[in-house]
């Protein structure tokens, strides 16, 4: 083998030897950037768990205050919604003539 040939494969072997380091790297990268979102996906879903739960316990004290009103206070309780069903129908005659016109 010439010198040339011997100095070609040495230069192709430290080639090979660089690639492989840095596709090694690359994978190590990888993978810690694949740990990364996973863990950031696993904290946000116990975030959005946890706010799910402060959600129903507030809903679930909001009913009890809303039965506990309408039990002491049946009548006005009844007032009341006839008031807000009557709000809500209101607007959503007017909605309907407004767009009649255009």
């Amino acid at each position: 083998m010439t010198s040339s040939n011997r100095s070609l494969r040495a230069g192709a072997d430290d080639m090979s030897e660089g690639s492989r380091q840095y596709l090694e790297k690359a994978g190590e990268k990888m993978r810690d950037l694949r740990y990364g979102v996973q863990d950031f996906a696993n904290r946000g879903l116990s975030t959005v768990g946890e706010s799910a739960a402060v959600a129903r316990e507030r809903l679930g004290g909001y009913a009890y205050a809303t039965r506990s009103y309408v039990a002491e206070q049946p009548v006005k309780s009844a007032l009341i919604a006839a008031a807000v069903g009557a709000v809500v129908a209101g607007l959503v005659l007017a909605a309907r003539r407004r767009r009649s016109y255009y």
